[in-house]
């Protein structure tokens, strides 16, 4: 299912059933970056606060991973914390290997 390309607008997208899709996929295929997939669908279909608790909670297995910290950093921005987002992203940006994505960290650290 390709949830994300159904809607005509952003707004628009089915979060709930996006979440629903990863906790279904999860039961078949764990994994930590599953999970972070699956708490970032759970930021839209519920709250960053839940979402957050879910991503931490993989703070041990995907710390070496540029886009756990990335998402975090987007939590915290999202509940208002910029320094805990500041401190993320630049975690993100000494483990994050590909041009775009650095280039998108560093402009993301001159936002804040």
């Amino acid at each position: 299912m390709a949830c994300h390309a159904e809607a005509r607008r952003w707004e628009e997208t089915d979060w709930p059933q996006i979440f629903v899709f990863y906790t279904m996929l999860l039961g078949a295929e764990p994994s930590p970056v599953t999970r972070l997939h699956r708490a970032i669908a759970l930021r839209y279909a519920d709250s960053p606060e839940a979402a957050l608790a879910e991503v931490d909670e993989l703070a041990d297995s995907l710390d070496g991973y540029h886009l756990y910290h990335a998402t975090r950093a987007e939590l915290m921005r999202a509940l208002g914390r910029p320094d805990a987002a500041r401190t993320a992203d630049e975690r993100a940006l000494t483990l994050a290997a590909n041009p775009a994505e650095v280039d998108l960290l560093r402009q993301r650290l001159q936002w804040i």
